[in-house]
């Protein structure tokens, strides 16, 4: 399985595609698929998140942890799935939270965002990748190292761009951020056993969000889904 990324989408971090981790996940990912397992997202599909939104576009990172390990789900964009494949829970409560956060928000029929990843709202999963119907089977392997490079970058090389923390895992990256540089935005995570708990619906975190990107003299996004 290669690892490949065209390199004007992701320039600052073409280094790091060299280094001793990522050449040993390499290597896992191909003995992965030698030993015939199959892996999601499709090989083509690892860097979407990059390919949709490219580093100088990026304005909003919405942090999720792994893909999803179901046939046709995953396509490399957090909380995303492809189009004709039935929306997550996840994802449904975030649709429902948009459906009161921003005035005339329709709950969609798709769960795919690639709309929202091309005004710029980077879906970044800290994991890029997983075996089918094995949750969280390639945590630990180097993609968390090469996600939180990513997160630490943007804050680093950009400027007012905000960062949506669900849950505990996506905030523990928070120490990754400069705050005075950047908006974070922190709530319970949007899964079902989560937002039982209180503490997502609520949260309002789209149209803090638009709020921010308009006080920054940037675009808003439109989170509806065409």
């Amino acid at each position: 399985m290669a690892i490949e990324l065209e390199a004007s989408r992701l320039e600052v971090l073409e280094d790091e595609f060299g280094k001793d981790y990522m050449l040993k996940l390499k290597q896992f990912l191909k003995e992965e698929k030698q030993a015939g397992k199959t892996i999601y997202p499709k090989s083509a599909d690892i860097f979407n998140a990059f390919a949709k939104t490219p580093f100088n576009e990026v304005k909003v990172v919405i942090l999720g942890q792994d893909p999803y390990h179901g046939p046709n789900q995953a396509h490399g964009l957090s909380f995303s799935v492809q189009k004709g494949v039935r929306v997550p829970p996840s994802l449904q409560n975030i649709y429902k939270e948009l459906s009161t956060d921003i005035p005339g928000f329709k709950i969609p029929d798709t769960g795919d965002l690639t709309e929202w990843a091309e005004q710029g709202v980077l879906l970044l999963n800290a994991t890029l990748t997983v075996r089918a119907a094995n949750a969280g089977s390639h945590q630990k392997k180097g993609w968390e190292k090469f996600t939180d490079t990513v997160i630490k970058t943007i804050s680093d090389k950009k400027e007012g761009v905000v960062f949506i923390l669900w849950g505990a895992y996506a905030q523990s990256k928070a120490i990754l951020i400069d705050e005075t540089k950047h908006l974070i935005i922190k709530s319970t995570h949007p899964s079902p056993p989560a937002v039982s708990h209180g503490g997502f619906f609520g949260s309002k975190p789209f149209s803090k969000t638009n709020a921010y990107l308009e006080q920054q003299g940037e675009k808003p996004i439109d989170w509806q889904i065409h």
